[in-house]
């Protein structure tokens, strides 16, 4: 926002109270209330605006206070924003940021704990980024701003205390290039977001046991960096797909489509993914926990394709 003046954040709480996670803290007395603006509870409308902003040139990133409410302003996005640019000939451009928090919290029930990346990544025309990590979630931001085209960004609730270092010459991590969050031979593990630091937990106790895991950390869903993917495939000859929405269509089955398809002949075990149950989640604490994907869990499927379970 220093860098550009047409860069904008509009949302529910974003100003005076600094956001409700505190994302944008001292945000409102730096900018302005032109460029830091408060919403009423209105996500169809303030994403409209958002559309209709990014057409004439402007920047806006648009905060959801999570993306379940995003349901709301899934018209906006589906049929504005993603099809802008095919629907004006080329003539538009819609450069927008979505943000907010995505998936399952504590405790929050479940109508504020779904899932949502994979409703979005199925859409031609957005983009789609789910950082794991401090870097890539400055990084992650800056490509998902100066990008042409509408990008969401799902951020996770539970990592927004996760603390790292930042070196002081970062920059944009490019969109679409997924990262090796850890070196192995037995196993390929791909997972996003909060689920690469319950795969990192996961190949902490495989390694007591002798089985050296490799970790794909996505960070971009679409574009998918499936050379990526692939290339660790190759190597390890088995995969683990762990994400955190329901099993039936979602993101693991689009990327463990791809593996089978495209590595075939070099997997010495069937494609096994880790997910959230398929039920709504519960409020209960120990149900909500044991719906979603845990450590244990992906090291009973690892285990699974060794045949050592």
């Amino acid at each position: 926002m220093e860098r550009d003046e047409n860069v904008f954040l509009m949302g529910e709480e974003v100003g005076h109270y600094d956001g409700a996670y505190k994302v944008s803290e001292g945000m409102l007395a730096k900018f302005g209330p032109k460029r830091v603006v408060d919403t009423p509870i209105t996500e169809s409308g303030f994403t409209g605006i958002g559309v209709g902003a990014a057409v004439v040139g402007l920047r806006p990133i648009i905060e959801f206070m999570t993306w379940n409410f995003s349901a709301v302003a899934f018209d906006q996005i589906l049929n504005n924003a993603a099809k802008m640019r095919q629907m004006s000939g080329g003539q538009f451009n819609c450069p927008m940021v979505l943000r907010g928090p995505n998936a399952s919290a504590r405790q929050v029930g479940s109508q504020h704990s779904h899932a949502m990346e994979h409703f979005y990544a199925t859409v031609p025309g957005l983009k789609v980024v789910a950082p794991a990590f401090v870097d890539d979630a400055y990084g992650l931001m800056l490509s998902a701003i100066r990008d042409n085209n509408p990008v969401l960004v799902m951020e996770s609730e539970t990592l927004y205390s996760l603390k790292g270092e930042l070196p002081e010459n970062a920059d944009a991590v490019p969109l679409g290039v997924a990262r090796i969050a850890r070196k192995g031979k037995d196993c390929t593990i791909v997972a996003y977001s909060r689920m690469t630091h319950v795969a990192l937990d996961a190949a902490k106790q495989l390694e007591k046991e002798g089985i050296d895991v490799e970790i794909v950390d996505l960070r971009s869903l679409r574009p998918l960096d499936e050379d990526t993917i692939i290339a660790s495939v190759r190597k390890t000859h088995r995969a683990v797909v762990v994400h955190e929405g329901w099993p039936y269509g979602g993101v693991g089955a689009e990327i463990s489509d791809r593996i089978q398809r495209l590595a075939f002949d070099d997997l010495d075990a069937p494609v096994l993914r880790v997910t959230t149950l398929d039920v709504p989640m519960p409020y209960n604490a120990k149900l909500e926990q044991y719906c979603m994907p845990q450590a244990d869990r992906v090291v009973d499927t690892v285990k699974r394709t060794l045949g050592k379970a």
